[in-house]
């Protein structure tokens, strides 16, 4: 018995010690970066109204990689936000959320999501046409200078540019846990140049939201998710 108990305790120590170990080693690492923010450019979400509906609106969202040298790895983008009133998502092409939420105040046709705060992810490479819009489909990858959309059909929403409330609270989750998002802001409708290159259309309107990726905020959370690991010995 005493050898065993021995033994067991032995083993204790040894992964506590080795919990520290884990922690100290991402704690010095938060301190080896000098750099806050990466200065090679952000990634860019475009948030395009393309049409009104009678309770919402259709819109295309185009996240743009302006980063130089960083590029998001599978298993890909996350991107998430607050609704401002109490919206819905009718249909998705080109992304899902991965929660429904609670729907039961529908009767007959039933959203895709009814979260306040819905979280999207980019469909696999494979997906069938119906399904699909340019840009789409990687499984999340998105490389530097490259974009990704998908489309979105938002209801109980303004159906004007006037009534329209933007969403809040705008996350972005990719391998790293480095991104910060700032809050939506009108610009200018996007302008678009027909196949042929004889007509211009535009949005009805449009919203941009910028997320940078920050070094330091990366080390923290990689931090944070070490310590909570060694939680559980």
């Amino acid at each position: 018995m005493g050898f065993l108990s021995s033994l067991a305790s032995g083993s204790i120590t040894m992964r506590s010690s080795f919990a520290v170990m884990l922690v100290l080693l991402a704690f010095c690492s938060t301190f080896t970066s000098t750099e806050a923010y990466h200065p090679t450019g952000n990634i860019t979400i475009k948030w395009d109204v393309m049409s009104w509906t009678p309770d919402g609106y259709v819109a295309v969202v185009t996240m743009f990689n302006f980063q130089q040298y960083r590029h998001i790895q599978a298993p890909g983008w996350t991107l998430g936000w607050t609704w401002a009133k109490k919206e819905v998502i009718w249909i998705m092409v080109g992304a899902q959320t991965t929660y429904q939420g609670d729907c039961s105040r529908f009767k007959g046709n039933i959203p895709h999501s009814c979260r306040k705060d819905p979280t999207v992810v980019d469909l696999l490479p494979g997906t069938p046409y119906n399904l699909q819009i340019a840009n789409c489909c990687k499984g999340g990858v998105l490389n530097p200078w490259e974009a990704s959309s998908f489309q979105v059909s938002v209801g109980d929403a303004g159906t004007t540019n006037k009534t329209v409330r933007l969403p809040k609270n705008f996350t972005l989750r990719a391998p790293g846990h480095g991104y910060t998002c700032g809050p939506a802001k009108i610009v200018r409708p996007s302008k678009f140049v027909t196949a042929d290159k004889r007509r211009v259309t535009q949005a009805l309107m449009t919203w941009n939201i910028t997320c940078t990726y920050s070094h330091i905020l990366a080390q923290k959370r990689k931090l944070s998710h070490v310590q909570d690991w060694t939680r559980a010995f």
